[in-house]
C-alpha cells in the first residue's frame, strides 16, 4: 500500500518528503536525492539534530516551514513515535490532507506513552505504518562484561522497509506505462 501510494504521487506531480530526528534522518537520506532514487524527493532537515524533538511547540515551527504540494507523500520515521515533534508533523501534513506513510517499531509505540500534550503516537496519523520491529531501546546485542545491550536495528530496518517501498513504487509506475524520475547512477 506504501508504494502504491507513493507510485500515486509521483505520477500526479508529487514529491516525496521525509523526516527523521536524531538517527531516524539517516532513513530519510536512504529514499532522497541520491544515485538510483527519485529527483522529485527530500529531506526535511531537523537543523538540530534531535535536540529538541521532545518538546512541544518545535515541530509545529518545522511544520510551518515545510512546503506542502497537494500531492506530495510524507515519510515520517521515528522508532519510538512518541515525541512531539513528529507527532506536530503529522498533524500539520494530516491538515493538509496528505498521505503518510511512517516508520516505527510498532509494538513498542502501542506499548509507549506519548510525550505530547493530546496523548497521540506517531502511528495514529499515518496512513500505512511500516513496523521496523526493533525492540524497546533498540539495541538488540550483548556482550559479556558489558551492562548494556549494543547495536540499534531500527536504522538498519528502516533502510530496508523504505527502499522496498521505493523498488515496489518503481515497479508499479513502470507498469502504468510512466517512466520515474530517477537519479542515474
Amino acid at each position: 500500500k506504501a508504494a502504491e501510494i507513493v507510485a500515486d504521487s509521483i505520477i500526479n506531480g508529487g514529491v516525496t518528503q521525509a523526516f527523521g530526528s536524531g538517527h531516524s534522518y539517516a532513513g530519510a537520506l536512504e529514499i532522497s536525492g541520491r544515485a538510483g532514487g527519485l529527483i522529485p524527493s527530500k529531506t526535511i532537515m531537523d537543523p538540530a539534530g534531535g535536540m529538541y524533538e521532545q518538546f512541544e511547540g518545535v515541530g509545529k515551527m518545522l511544520g510551518h516551514k515545510m512546503m506542502i504540494c497537494p500531492n506530495d507523500v510524507f515519510f515520517l520515521i521515528s522508532n519510538s513515535g512518541r515525541n512531539p515533534m513528529s507527532i506536530e508533523l503529522a498533524e500539520r501534513i494530516k491538515e493538509h490532507g496528505n498521505k503518510l506513510i511512517v516508520v516505527t517499531a510498532l509494538s513498542v509505540s502501542k506499548q509507549s506513552t506519548s510525550r505530547h500534550s493530546n496523548g497521540k503516537l506517531l502511528y495514529e496519523y499515518a496512513d500505512v505504518v511500516l513496523s521496523n520491529h526493533s525492540i524497546e531501546g533498540d539495541a538488540t546485542l550483548s556482550i559479556h562484561g558489558l551492562d548494556t545491550k549494543v547495536c540499534g536495528t531500527s536504522s538498519f530496518a528502516a533502510t530496508l522497509l523504505l527502499q522496498q517501498t521505493m523498488y515496489q513504487a518503481f515497479e508499479i509506475m513502470v507498469q502504468r506505462g510512466f517512466v520515474p524520475p530517477v537519479y542515474k547512477s
